[in-house]
């Protein structure tokens, strides 16, 4: 049956709790159950040096081994850059090695140069991403206007994926991070999530003990100039999500004048601070879960947990602090997991059926739906290991962040959160415990106007749960030359959603044209 770009998104882009949200992309847009198996990637060009062009060499071994195939009509080449390991002090010849692939379409005419993505996180792989783009609107991918005119450069930021990827947390400390109950209500159960985060803070610092903070935005935006020179453009051309679109905001402060499009989708407010970003998350689960219980009330044909899905899923989660249903692996679908496939399923549309299922399957004893949903988010394999999504994550974020709350303030916060936003606040504020005790020196971004700098797309999605879509003015204003353009739909990001979106992100692209003051896109 075919499936519309949304539909196909879904499966693509999932999402991170964490204060910044994120997208990653989990799934091929076509033939996933027929992936190739790896092959063996030829001989690797040398790294650039920053400030120089790259050496391309043909990869068609990645798109083989994500989706099991090319898309018709694209060549993928292969190269990477050598970035130092703390711009402050590049003279001490420690470096990165960021990874990038270019994919260039058969039909390239005109060509404008190239278009940068990051799909967000901190963790997800930009690499991946613009290989499941490359597909083509059809199938939730960028337009053949766009692919027409510019090389796709994916590239994965320092620390995750293919660059020099930090990896630091355990299975079994993963395992037990996402089965752990998401609201730790006895001081036994709260202090079992702060001893579980100290180890795993203590874990990273011990593998890398002068390496936790270069791992910040700051350290991987200046890393986008470099990567801009490699691909041979005079100015940057940047399609960024979610987090993605934090590394463009900050790459916008520090090289004002080296920009030529920046389309930011699904902003981060870089002015929130620690604390006022995990809220805002908190609500923007909550209006979102609200949102999928009034669809479900409305359409019990498609929801049989219908008409009181917010009190199936609460039931749920009191349930299964007792008495877990076991899954055919030996996990147990703790309150924990559940949670996560709750989270999972809310950053589109596309996932609120697959909930409803999963939760009246789960009544009827049978726990897979949720581990498929859970494990979609938490990028679990099979044999239960994970990628460095998490990993990267955590680094990244504990790197950026500048006053943690102690963990006495995240207990308070727990209590007067769970009362604000029932199922989310409290998990929202116990998401925050992994940087209380971060082994490593901070290196907040900046968060001020990107002086000098041409217009700058900032989309928004009214019903986004992870990236609320009052940060889209918020970031268009501290910009300075940021234009919102609202899309008045549900789930994280916009583009490519709708033909309204489309023509007007694709013209501001290829003609620098900025969409008219006040743009609103509707749903359909």
């Amino acid at each position: 049956m075919p499936r519309t770009p949304r539909s196909v998104l879904a499966a693509l882009l999932v999402a991170i709790v964490t204060t910044a949200g994120c997208t990653l992309p989990v799934f091929a847009p076509e033939d996933s159950d027929n992936a190739a198996p790896p092959s063996t990637t030829g001989k690797k060009a040398p790294p650039a040096v920053p400030g120089t062009e790259a050496q391309w060499t043909p990869c068609p071994e990645v798109p083989r081994e994500l989706v099991g195939r090319a898309a018709q009509g694209m060549t993928y080449d292969c190269a990477s850059v050598a970035v130092p390991r703390d711009w402050n002090a590049p003279q001490s010849g420690q470096t990165y090695e960021v990874a990038m692939l270019r994919i260039r379409s058969a039909t390239q005419k005109d060509r404008i140069g190239s278009l940068l993505m990051n799909p967000g996180g901190p963790g997800a792989s930009g690499i991946d991403i613009a290989v499941y783009y490359s597909f083509g609107q059809a199938l939730g991918g960028l337009p053949t206007e766009i692919t027409d005119r510019f090389d796709i450069v994916g590239f994965d930021p320092r620390g995750i994926g293919r660059s020099s990827p930090v990896t630091c947390i355990s299975p079994t400390d993963q395992d037990a991070s996402f089965a752990a109950p998401p609201d730790p209500r006895t001081d036994e159960q709260f202090q079992q999530a702060v001893a579980l985060n100290k180890r795993i803070a203590e874990g990273c610092g011990r593998k890398y003990p002068n390496q936790l903070g270069t791992f910040s935005t700051e350290q991987a935006a200046r890393d986008m100039d470099a990567v801009r020179a490699a691909v041979g453009d005079a100015k940057t051309t940047y399609l960024g999500y979610s987090y993605g679109t934090l590394l463009g905001a900050t790459y916008a402060q520090l090289f004002p004048h080296k920009i030529r499009a920046l389309v930011l989708d699904g902003a981060v407010n870089p002015k929130q601070d620690f604390v006022a970003g995990s809220e805002a998350q908190a609500k923007g689960f909550e209006r979102a879960f609200t949102n999928f219980s009034t669809w479900c009330k409305a359409t019990p044909a498609k929801c049989p947990i219908a008409p009181d899905a917010r009190g199936a899923v609460t039931a749920a989660l009191a349930e299964a602090a007792t008495s877990p249903v076991p899954g055919r692996d030996g996990r147990d679908a703790t309150s924990g997991w559940i949670f996560v496939a709750v989270i999972s399923s809310l950053y589109n549309e596309a996932g609120w059926e697959k909930l409803a299922q999963a939760v009246a399957n789960l009544q009827a004893g049978n726990a897979e739906g949720i581990f498929d949903l859970a494990d979609q988010y938490a990028d679990r394999k099979p044999d239960g290991s994970y990628s460095n999504l998490f990993d990267a994550n955590l680094t990244v974020n504990c790197a950026d962040s500048d006053e943690t709350p102690s963990v006495k303030q995240i207990r308070k916060l727990q209590g007067e959160w769970r009362t604000k936003y029932p199922l989310f606040g409290a998990a929202l504020a116990i998401g925050m415990l992994p940087c209380v005790d971060w082994p490593a020196k901070r290196d907040p971004y900046p968060a001020g106007a990107a002086a000098g700098a041409p217009p700058i797309v900032v989309v928004g999605t009214t019903g986004d749960p992870a990236t609320p879509y009052e940060n889209t003015a918020e970031l268009a204003t501290m910009l300075g030359t940021g234009r919102v353009l609202t899309w008045e739909g549900e789930g994280h990001t916009a583009y490519p959603a709708t033909p309204c979106i489309v023509s007007a992100v694709d013209q501001y692209l290829l003609d620098l044209t900025v969409p008219r003051e006040g743009l609103r896109c509707p749903a359909k």
